[in-house]
């Protein structure tokens, strides 16, 4: 890669690494320079400009970035597009992360342009969580340095997966002394069975006996034969020693002591036993509590499928002070932090009001182009896309709009004043979406070229932290549509009036804006008319 200052005569198809303000123009790092825009820079009596540009044995950024994040994803793990070098990898359901850490160790060290960054191996997750990001320092990566990364994140079993919790039904065993409070157990009982139902199995039976290792050995075989597992035991005076009464009842019903003790605090005097491949498991005092300790770690692992044994858990002992760190969340069973980096919910609205005059009697939206309507074609992408909701607007010829979006599983919402412009229809598109959405990306009925990729590439970009709260794709330099606004912007997207859309905002909000590069023109091809139907319609389309 060749980087540094860059006469314009040398700069098309350069990749401009620091943003351009002068005479009114405004350039943003990171933009590949085109014709257009080295003119326009002369014009604004810039004569060079620092920028890098690839040679032959050079992978650009997304490419790079892309390439390896698909060669280290495994199950459960889903890929977001890279943008600016940067790809996300988030977790498609809850579960533990299956890591090689040795082989992230080993893609960090090939080449300084290329980083891997990853939650730790076990580490539970929820569904959208973040797991990885792999960066290509920019603006790109030699291909030997990205081949080789490839290689070494596709040797054996998936360098990165999600060994997702399966549902179990488990028992609970309390033992009682003199003096045992039943509201004590009674809440005992509350939070293993909350524990259990966030990581997707349940609590089903429940037996309270004497602090005796016969009654224990008889509980134990009761909840035994009823399939249960696994089976959890509070005993009402802490385990001591692998003798004492909860883990002799343990032995007594058939059970093999594992191991007792862990190098976790809270957590120390967990006890894990076996009887015919079901756990048996000693709690520690501290399981009374919601915030995370030790059990946790072993019962996350047990309901994955992971193994957990004596060397399981005496490795957990780096990391494993867990007590009086106030950086520390203290987490509820089977819950990511707070603020753990998530995938943005983004919702796709599809604006289906338009009176379509420009085309005649018909309805646009409704017409088949090979065989599927042009709306249709709207909603497929939008289906395949990574949206997490998709909402339309309807209008004009409203019954027959909405039957189709119906039959296409897509939720709809009427706009009484459509005739009054497109704005009314963003009103009320954006007043239907609800609190838990990041962005949404605006997309017209009547641009059936609009792609999944688009919105994916839109998605991969929006980062309102790093000031990218509006994108724009572009295409040759030019901006199209559809248009991702960050939630944020929402208040302000139901001021604009006439049919204009949302446009206004994009002018007002220029440092919160990034344009996307796309691969085609497809975002700007809008079917006002019979001729431009006709000419689609004529043209290759799949």
């Amino acid at each position: 890669m060749i980087f540094g200052p860059t006469p314009l005569d040398q700069a098309e198809g350069a990749i401009l690494a620091h943003s351009v303000n002068a005479g009114g123009l405004r350039m943003k790092k990171g933009r590949t320079l085109t014709a257009d825009d080295t003119a326009a820079l002369a014009k604004a009596g810039i004569v060079e400009v620092v920028a890098a540009r690839l040679e032959a044995d050079d992978v650009d950024e997304d490419t790079a970035a892309n390439s390896i994040a698909a060669a280290c994803r495994g199950a459960g793990a889903r890929l977001q597009e890279a943008f600016t070098g940067r790809c996300n990898l988030y977790a498609d359901e809850p579960g533990i992360v299956v890591l090689d850490a040795a082989r992230v160790d080993r893609l960090n060290r090939i080449h300084e342009a290329i980083t891997i960054a990853t939650l730790a191996p076990n580490e539970a997750v929820r569904a959208g969580q973040m797991l990885a990001t792999i960066k290509i320092i920019p603006f790109a990566a030699p291909r030997a340095a990205v081949d080789e990364a490839i290689a070494i994140a596709s040797e054996g079993a998936p360098l990165l997966q999600i060994a997702p919790y399966r549902a179990r039904q488990a028992g609970l065993i309390m033992t009682t002394l003199p003096g045992t409070k039943a509201k004590v157990l009674d809440k005992t009982a509350a939070v293993l069975r909350d524990r259990l139902e966030r990581l997707g199995s349940a609590l089903v039976a429940e037996q309270r006996c004497a602090h005796a290792a016969d009654a224990v050995a008889a509980a134990v075989q009761s909840q035994l034969d009823q399939g249960l597992d696994p089976i959890l035991i509070f005993g009402a005076s802490a385990i001591t020693d692998r003798r004492d009464e909860v883990p002799a009842g343990i032995v007594a019903a058939g059970g093999e002591i594992e191991h007792f003790g862990m190098p976790v605090d809270p957590g120390n005097l967990l006890l894990l036993a076996n009887q015919g491949g079901r756990a048996v498991i000693g709690l520690p005092g501290c399981a009374r509590s919601p915030k995370l300790n030790g059990f946790d770690w072993v019962l996350q692992r047990l309901l994955a499928d992971r193994p957990v044994g004596r060397d399981e858990i005496t490795a957990m002992g780096a990391g494993g002070l867990l007590k009086e760190i106030p950086s520390r969340p203290q987490l509820r069973a089977g819950d990511a932090a707070e603020g753990a980096p998530k995938a943005p919910r983004i919702a796709a609205l599809i604006l289906a009001a338009g009176q379509s005059r420009r085309m005649g009697a018909a309805n646009k939206l409704l017409a088949e182009i090979d065989g599927k309507a042009m709306l249709a074609r709207v909603v497929a992408a939008a289906q395949a896309s990574q949206v997490a909701r998709i909402l339309a607007v309807t209008g004009h010829q409203a019954d027959d709009v909405a039957a189709a979006l119906s039959a296409l599983g897509i939720d709809s919402v009427h706009n009484p004043d459509y005739a009054d412009g497109l704005s009314t229809s963003l009103h009320a598109g954006v007043a239907a979406l609800g609190d838990d959405i990041d962005g949404v990306i605006v997309l017209l009925g009547d641009m059936p070229r609009i792609t999944p990729s688009h919105i994916n590439r839109l998605i991969a970009a929006f980062n309102p932290v790093e000031g990218r709260a509006i994108c724009v794709p572009t295409y040759q330099g030019k901006r199209g549509n559809p248009v991702l606004f960050a939630a944020r912007f929402f208040a302000e997207m139901t001021t604009v009036g006439g049919d204009s859309g949302a446009k206004y905002l994009i002018g007002q909000h220029e440092d919160d804006l990034a344009e996307v590069p796309m691969d085609d023109d497809g975002i700007f091809l809008d079917v006002d008319t019979p001729d431009a139907l006709t000419a689609i319609r004529a043209a290759p389309f799949d």
